[in-house]
């Protein structure tokens, strides 16, 4: 039975990579990557994510890395409730331009943390050091708060033992997770070792998820109701 189906984000539908260097991304190297979202670049980023360890040998580390963004953000508002402001006041420009064919940018700038507009809950974190781009029109001021605001939160983020959770994939186990909430990251590794994962936007894991909890008929007698006052 197919749940959901994998969508073509970039760099397009099922993707299978190795430390090669195939997309000019930090993802395709063997170096340690800190805590982030995918897809900080897009307008709409993927909402949930799937990894799969297919293969790892001849070296070892690798181990995978996850902290709950929502929890951070909450850490940070008891810390400094004003650097949670500034990364939620300030949108940020964004990029993807690592291969000479690509330059893909949001169709406007977001900022880190996302409220619903209505509710003000919390709604999206974006964060990617490497996708950041130069702030050309930014005031003093709000450059200022943003970067004091943004050393705060990646310090959060690098916090072991209150915020980072590690883990081990192993061929035969899939991990899918909420990259709008959960930021993921790895260790340095060494030898070869084959990934493969995917992407689904947030409208087709809604739509799944409401269908299969409250079945087609509450599910269409809903038919207009704001999307804030639902139960995700």
């Amino acid at each position: 039975m197919s749940v959901l189906v994998i969508n073509l984000y970039f760099p397009g539908g099922f993707w299978d990579f190795t430390s090669d260097l195939t997309y000019k991304d930090t993802a395709y190297t063997s170096e340690a990557l800190d805590p982030h979202t995918d897809n900080t670049y897009f307008s709409d980023p993927a909402r949930l994510q799937l990894f799969h360890l297919l293969s790892h040998t001849d070296g070892d580390g690798g181990e995978t890395l996850l902290v709950d963004g929502f929890y951070a953000a909450f850490r940070m508002l008891q810390e400094n409730p004003r650097n949670v402001q500034a990364l939620t006041d300030f949108p940020q420009p964004w990029h993807s331009s690592g291969n000479e064919d690509v330059s893909i940018q949001p169709y406007r700038h977001f900022p880190v943390l996302e409220r619903d507009p209505k509710s003000s809950r919390l709604r999206r974190v974006r964060w990617n050091n490497y996708d950041r781009a130069a702030k050309v029109d930014w005031e003093y001021n709000m450059a200022t708060a943003w970067y004091k605001a943004a050393r705060h939160w990646n310090a959060l983020l690098k916090r072991q033992d209150q915020m980072q959770k590690w883990l081990q994939l192993e061929p035969g186990t899939a991990l899918i997770f909420d990259n709008w909430r959960m930021l993921h990251g790895r260790s340095a590794f060494t030898g070869k070792r084959r990934m493969c994962g995917g992407y689904i936007n947030n409208d087709d894991f809604v739509s799944r998820y409401r269908l299969l909890i409250n079945g087609r008929e509450k599910t269409l007698n809903e038919l207009g109701t704001p999307a804030s006052r639902l139960s995700i």
